[in-house]
């Protein structure tokens, strides 16, 4: 890379569960970088650890807004919500109604939520895993497991009938790709699901249940703020956002990186106490993430001793802050027992992902089941011949091959 080239996200890496070539070097030798995004416009690269955990963490600036004027990451206002940040969600994205928000959705995912839970996950994902079995091998993990597992959970959650998860997996497929859908088609999908979702709402009014959508209601009213319909579907909308392409991808890149290297499969079925620390190491070497958390600059700011405007767009690479030498020891090497483990990968700050703890137990429900039910598991195809899912904001593998 020379140092005046101009980098166009993404970038390409020769193996699909491998970092890009430029990210060491922008560490090195241009930790704050410009780039050309799918759209066309520039924007800022942030790459090494202590920069991208600063500017997630300042307070002062959240995600960019259609009416900021903010570089766009997908061209033609396709991607939807999730990619231009347009203020549909209806959610506060900053100052106290946003912490008021966060607190009061926030108490959903408590760790004795997430025990209660699991018993259900855990059956899930057996069913799933004796579904895939059943249809003969090879087969794809990807479409059996990875996809439906985190449907299945978000639409537990918000109390969506079992007969309508397919519907929710297509919504959430158009909310978050940036290149498979027109805009037209992202917006059409946006309101067949507010209206899908608006009139659950209104029947979780009149008759509540043990869904989030149920407790926020409760737990909101009882402060004497309650959140507004539009609130409430702006919630449901971030949790499917949030949560489904984000985990269902994350289950394929974590046994495809734990299933690459054989010895990390094996050290697992001899050591399974190690799954807890295994899914937050595979959460920090993941190298297909997506283009990073963007953040657009309402004051002038100064970065690794340069100063960045006011109206700078931002882009936080999380995985190449999570490969930074400076913080982690072998950084490039997949340590399953790595403890502290402070990766990025969930954010940093005021706006760090509500649903972590959500997705660490789908994902550690996930390779708990697999390592028990299918020890022999492996790859039915070389690594490079895995390929990526392009234009997902989130990243992932089209499919991932196995046997067992």
């Amino acid at each position: 890379m020379r140092e005046n080239d101009l980098l166009r996200l993404p970038l390409p890496s020769d193996n699909p569960l491998e970092p890009p070539a430029e990210w060491e070097e922008l560490r090195r030798r241009c930790p704050v970088a410009t780039v050309e995004l799918p759209s066309g416009d520039k924007a800022t690269y942030l790459t090494r650890y202590d920069d991208v955990k600063a500017l997630l963490s300042d307070p002062r600036f959240a995600r960019p807004t259609a009416e900021d004027g903010a570089a766009r990451i997908a061209p033609e206002g396709a991607g939807g919500p999730a990619a231009d940040g347009s203020t549909t969600l209806a959610l506060p994205d900053r100052g106290e109604p946003h912490l008021r928000w966060r607190r009061q959705v926030g108490k959903y995912f408590t760790a004795k939520r997430m025990t209660a839970l699991r018993p259900g996950m855990v059956r899930t994902a057996e069913g799933l895993v004796d579904d895939m079995v059943g249809h003969g091998q090879p087969a794809d993990l990807e479409a059996g497991l990875g996809f439906p597992l985190p449907v299945y959970v978000i639409c537990d959650i918000l109390g969506v009938p079992v007969g309508d998860r397919d519907r929710v997996s297509h919504w959430s497929d158009a909310f978050l790709n940036v290149s498979r859908y027109s805009g037209d088609q992202t917006r059409a999908a946006y309101a067949e699901f507010a209206e899908y979702m608006s009139a659950r709402i209104a029947a979780t009014r009149a008759q509540p249940g043990e869904d989030l959508i149920s407790m926020v209601i409760r737990e909101s009213e009882g402060e004497g703020q309650g959140l507004t319909d539009d609130e409430l579907l702006g919630t449901a909308m971030g949790l499917l956002v949030a949560g489904h392409e984000t985990t269902a991808n994350m289950i394929g890149k974590m046994v495809a990186m734990l299933l690459a290297d054989r010895t990390r499969w094996e050290r697992l079925l001899a050591e399974p106490t190690l799954v807890r620390t295994a899914v937050d190491e595979a959460l920090r070497f993941d190298a297909n993430l997506g283009f990073g958390i963007r953040r657009y600059l309402t004051e002038d700011v100064e970065v690794d001793g340069e100063l960045l405007p006011s109206g700078t767009t931002v882009v936080c690479s999380m995985p190449a802050a999570n490969r930074d030498e400076r913080v982690f020891g072998d950084a490039h090497d997949m340590v399953l027992s790595r403890s502290p483990n402070p990766h990025l990968t969930f954010g940093a700050g005021p706006h760090s992902c509500l649903g972590q703890s959500l997705a660490r137990t789908e994902l550690q429900v996930t390779l708990e089941v697999l390592l028990r039910k299918l020890p022999t598991l492996q790859l039915a195809v070389p690594v490079d011949e895995l390929r990526r899912v392009e234009g997902l904001l989130v990243g992932g593998l089209r499919t991932v091959p196995v046997r067992w």
